[in-house]
């Protein structure tokens, strides 16, 4: 028995809604059953699309303002089933759900947030911290295999173009696109952990002594950033390299660095102008990996 006899469903719940209407109208001609929520619904309704609100396929209304809208058997269940299996396949026809095949989401801007000006309240902070959409996000990637997961808008054409081939969206194409999402859920998770410490127990950089600054330092040394460029360091025979961005931390961390001269800046302050020596060079901003 195959999940898929009943009419494939599409899961759309983005921030940001760049090119999110044409890739709808492409996955309903396609055949595809739209769901969605909140903002996302009403922006595809009103470009006259039919819509199917999550809460009515879970039968539970979203609750605490939107805190809780995609958290259910009815949604997790078709994006873990293993389609493959005959009997994942029965058991989900049994219950009456559709698969889903297609997600597309994008998270909250929890880094935009953080670096706000002035700082946002800690509780308007956390309201950033988005928690269905990673769940969705992580649960279709570890079954991509059934389920083609979309985080980038930039990806959308290239989707439609492959789910409307003979072949569907191929194994490498789905292998891909999972390996973003889960880049864009463990840089949204290291994000929250950073801003969170640096409210909570504070920034190395914002104090003087060794003690002091390595007392604030995280347990945990996982960094995050956004590929910029690719480059090469001199001499031209060592191995090519990236160069990381992030938007969040530039400006305390680089003043940071420059306090002594023993720190790989590009430009390195004299050393009279030099601090004592600082752990902090482990929050660089220009971070090249091999």
């Amino acid at each position: 028995m195959d999940g898929t006899t009943l009419r494939p469903r599409a899961l759309l719940s983005v921030y940001d809604k760049s090119g999110i209407v044409p890739f709808a109208e492409g996955l309903a001609n396609l055949g595809f059953e739209l769901l969605s929520t909140g903002g996302t619904a009403r922006t595809l309704r009103e470009a006259g699309l039919s819509v199917v609100d999550v809460s009515e396929v879970t039968g539970h209304p979203e609750i605490f303002d939107g805190r809780v809208k995609s958290l259910h058997p009815a949604v997790h269940g078709p994006l873990l089933a293993r389609l493959e299996r005959e009997d994942d396949s029965a058991h989900l026809l049994e219950l009456g759900y559709a698969p889903i095949q297609v997600v597309a989401v994008n998270l909250y801007p929890f880094v935009e947030a953080a670096a706000a000006e002035p700082p946002l309240s800690e509780s308007d902070l956390l309201e950033m911290i988005d928690i269905g959409g990673p769940t969705l996000v992580r649960a279709s990637a570890k079954n991509h295999r059934n389920v083609v997961i979309v985080v980038q808008p930039s990806r959308y054409d290239e989707v439609l173009e492959a789910l409307a081939s003979d072949g569907g969206a191929s194994a490498d194409l789905r292998k891909e696109l999972a390996l973003e999402a889960y880049a864009q859920t463990s840089a949204y998770d290291a994000a929250i952990v950073e801003a969170l410490h640096r409210r909570w127990i504070g920034s190395p950089e914002d104090h003087e002594g060794l003690d002091e600054q390595a007392s604030r330092l995280p347990s945990d040394g996982r960094y995050s950033g956004t590929v910029r460029t690719t480059t090469k360091r001199p001499p031209s025979s060592w191995p090519r390299s990236r160069m990381l961005a992030e938007p969040r931390w530039w400006g305390r961390r680089w003043k940071a660095a420059r306090r002594c001269p023993t720190t790989t800046t590009p430009t390195p302050t004299p050393a009279s102008a030099c601090a004592a020596p600082s752990p902090l060079t482990i929050g660089l901003k220009h971070r090249m990996l091999a």
